[in-house]
């Protein structure tokens, strides 16, 4: 009689873990689940791919909150209503209407100016051969990208990149003892985006919030106010945090691998988009991606009982030995699998061209200018869960010549 595997538990809520952690490869070799507190997490990226394809689990984050003791606010209210958690014709028909101002015909045009304002960043620093990626680098260019692209003023920067960091605290663990400064986050930004809708119906541009609210005034019966809001908070928000985390995520990940951030330096215009891919796939901000069993169903020996929650592990399964080699280290010339930090399905994530093409500028951007780059001292890294990323990241460099 064959032995059945015991299969191991991860426990993603403790302070001190890591997915890059040698017991998470070990749960991995040992079989292609683990047990959490809250489900099961998915490590293999086969069972991986398999089950973000699988229409009987719809997204699983829209009892994120109430997991961790949040059970009502501004914070929850808007958090079920927005597009990450919506299923079905509701979500579909919102995802139809919003998906062309993102195509990548509307963000190509962009791109000089993304150049223009990583260049103008480095400039500021780039002589002192040391600064804080994070604060100098990461959140000015991922705030000042999304007022480009949405067509907000950039000297407002500094006011919603707060808000958005603080909205972020709402993926975190730490959501509860968060939640009062969240919901404060929440409702000064739904009045920041009304007044956003408001002067654009008065005066429309040429910008992507200018064609949402013309989507939305077009036929009345396509959009609603509060859906419209609701989408400008959470495209603020999480281009935003997303793009900003993002970026010290890539720096960490170059900075351990040197040769290859000189291939991308010799060669930036061949190397930009393999650099983030390798990026997002080797150290990707979101470590999980939640979905729920919207009914019972057989994955391999495993009966998944209606209402479990699966947390597929995007770092773990796009370094899958299985199904990478050489996994755990960047290659610019290797043919990869897709990996999932943009998630998959219908759930797929909206922005994905535009953070491919902002976090593509920024590194070639950085990788021309310096060279041994190196992590400094002092660095705070946001928790191990969900969404992760630097609040805080020093490091050194030499200026090239």
């Amino acid at each position: 009689m064959t032995q059945q595997p015991t299969i191991p538990h991860l426990d993603i809520s403790g302070e001190h873990f890591r997915m890059d952690s040698e017991d998470v490869r070990k749960a991995r070799a040992t079989h292609w689940y683990a047990r959490t507190d809250w489900g099961i997490a998915v490590l293999s990226y086969e069972d991986s791919s398999f089950l973000l394809k699988n229409p009987r689990l719809t997204q699983g984050s829209a009892k994120w909150p109430s997991q961790h003791g949040v059970f009502d606010g501004h914070f929850d209210r808007w958090w079920q209503k927005t597009l990450l958690v919506l299923e079905g014709d509701e979500h579909n028909r919102i995802r139809r209407l919003v998906n062309p101002a993102f195509s990548p015909r509307r963000i190509e045009p962009l791109h000089p100016r993304f150049q223009a304002l990583a260049e103008s960043l480095v400039d500021e620093w780039i002589d002192d051969g040391r600064t804080d990626f994070a604060g100098r680098f990461a959140a000015p260019y991922a705030t000042r990208i999304l007022c480009v692209i949405l067509g907000i003023d950039e000297r407002d920067w500094k006011k919603i990149h707060e808000l958005a960091s603080t909205i972020g605290l709402g993926l975190g663990i730490t959501i509860q003892e968060n939640i009062a400064q969240i919901d404060d986050a929440i409702v000064e930004l739904t009045q920041y985006a009304e007044s956003l809708v408001l002067s654009r119906r008065k005066s429309p541009q040429d910008d992507i919030l200018s064609t949402l609210v013309e989507t939305r005034d077009a036929d009345a019966g396509k959009l609603s106010d509060q859906e419209l809001i609701n989408l400008i908070i959470l495209l603020i928000f999480a281009g935003i945090d997303t793009t900003r985390n993002q970026l010290a995520l890539a720096v960490e990940a170059f900075s351990k691998q040197p040769d290859q951030w000189e291939k991308l330096a010799a060669d930036p215009e061949r190397y930009a988009a393999k650099a983030a891919e390798e990026a997002l796939r080797i150290n990707p901000i979101g470590r999980w991606i939640s979905r729920e069993a919207a009914e019972t169903f057989q994955h391999k020996e495993r009966t998944i009982e209606q209402g479990t929650t699966l947390h597929l592990f995007t770092m773990t399964s796009a370094t899958d030995p299985a199904a990478f080699d050489d996994p755990d280290r960047i290659d610019l010339d290797a043919e990869r699998a897709p990996h999932f930090a943009f998630g998959g399905g219908v759930h797929h994530c909206l922005g994905h061209f535009v953070a491919r093409a902002d976090i593509g500028v920024a590194l070639t951007t950085l990788a021309t200018r310096m060279t041994d780059l190196r992590l400094g001292e002092g660095a705070e890294w946001l928790p191990d869960s969900g969404n992760t990323g630097a609040n805080k990241l020093p490091i050194t460099f030499t200026p090239r010549s």
